[in-house]
């Protein structure tokens, strides 16, 4: 019976380590970042742009990044603790102007919510370049 049972706890973990490994691709992310692009730069030499370089981003204060001209909105979601959680961005990347209004990302969202874990994922491991 100890068997069976451990044998039981064995596959839900294995199920749940590869449920959590299809929930988020930096692979995909990465190609759905493509669009992103246009407004921030990321990786090694990453500058910023229209919109801040993303470079560490998962974890960071909201407004945070130095030289970057942010929203007063933005600015004031940092000075009142907003920290860009995994979380926070999945809401944020579905629609910037309802999370945040008077932000200046002009991004309109992005609907799919498997695109948002897959960009996450992609934004979470450009964490220290």
């Amino acid at each position: 019976m100890i068997r069976t049972f451990a044998a039981a706890l064995t596959g839900l973990a294995t199920l749940a380590l590869a449920t959590a490994a299809a929930a988020q691709d930096a692979e995909k992310g990465e190609s759905v970042f493509r669009a992103c692009r246009a407004c921030h730069q990321v990786g090694e030499g990453a500058k910023n742009a229209v919109g801040p370089t993303l470079n560490g981003i998962v974890g960071r204060k909201a407004g945070s990044v130095e030289g970057f001209n942010y929203s007063e909105a933005n600015k004031e979601a940092g000075a009142g603790g907003l920290v860009w959680t995994e979380e926070k961005l999945f809401e944020y990347l579905e629609k910037p102007a309802a999370f945040m209004p008077r932000n200046k990302m002009a991004y309109a969202g992005l609907k799919d919510a498997g695109d948002r874990k897959d960009i996450i994922a992609y934004l979470k491991s450009l964490a220290a370049k």
